[in-house]
């Protein structure tokens, strides 16, 4: 299976930590993208669109939701279970540094 996890966090928790703590979150980071996991950080510049009632599509500045944490990054993880996937993350930044890391199973669609 594969899991979208969505990481929430405040760059200034993670800069609060000492540099051996950083240091060995980020090594959790590389675990995960050693397995094959596609993981970015997000940019600050987000556009957001809607396409209501079959209106032209409008753009607006910024997410859809604005959040006491937010969204640093996301990674697509491939894990037998989620359980395997909670394990892998809860060892990263976000999950360690006061954020948290939403995960959502993705469904294969066979065309």
């Amino acid at each position: 299976m594969r899991f979208l996890c969505l990481a929430y966090g405040d760059g200034k928790d993670f800069e609060a930590l000492t540099q051996q703590e950083r240091d060995k979150l980020l090594a959790q980071d590389q675990v995960i993208r050693d397995r094959g996991a596609v993981m970015a950080a997000v940019q600050t510049n987000v556009t957001t669109v809607r396409a209501w009632n079959g209106q032209p599509p409008s753009t607006t500045p910024g997410p859809v939701a604005l959040l006491a944490a937010p969204l640093a990054g996301f990674s697509i993880i491939e894990a037998d279970t989620l359980d395997e996937v909670v394990q892998l993350v809860a060892k990263t930044p976000c999950a360690y540094a006061r954020g948290a890391i939403e995960i959502r199973p993705i469904m294969s669609i066979n065309l």
